[in-house]
């Protein structure tokens, strides 16, 4: 008997990233602080950190995209408005639950050792960079030059 292995998507939004982790073989869980009526997945309205701490040991891995705004290059269009940096937190958290964790965000994100990945490197024509920081071992695929 095959076991789907169970994957918890922290701060999920729309579930961009739980689709790339379905066509993966997980069986994809979201949790995020605002209703999402489009998730494709189960889904559960809650504080994605306070879930983590009570249901993340009922989980295989987890992934989490918390808000990136304190990070994001626009930020200095916004200086007058405080942005959460829960990218500290989310990833004690993960840390504390055990399981093995994913963490992205935007570039300058201050991540220790990471991977920058660009939906070239995968076929796409998304140019948009994300850094995934994580508590194992992963190579980055090469970067096809691109214009943006």
């Amino acid at each position: 008997m095959t076991v789907t292995p169970r994957l918890l998507d922290l701060f999920c939004g729309a579930g961009g990233a739980a689709v790339g982790y379905d066509l993966a073989g997980f069986h994809v869980t979201g949790i995020d602080n605002r209703p999402q009526p489009r998730y494709p997945f189960a889904f559960v309205q809650a504080d994605a950190l306070a879930y983590l701490a009570e249901h993340g040991h009922e989980y295989d891995a987890i992934h989490a995209s918390p808000p990136c705004q304190q990070y994001s290059v626009t930020r200095s269009r916004h200086k007058h408005i405080q942005y959460p940096d829960l990218l500290g937190p989310t990833r004690a958290a993960a840390i504390a639950v055990g399981r093995p964790w994913v963490i992205e965000n935007v570039v300058g994100a201050p991540f220790g050792h990471y991977v920058q990945l660009c939906g070239t490197m995968f076929g796409l024509r998304v140019y948009r960079h994300r850094r995934f920081e994580s508590s194992f071992l992963m190579f980055q695929p090469p970067h096809p030059t691109h214009t943006k």
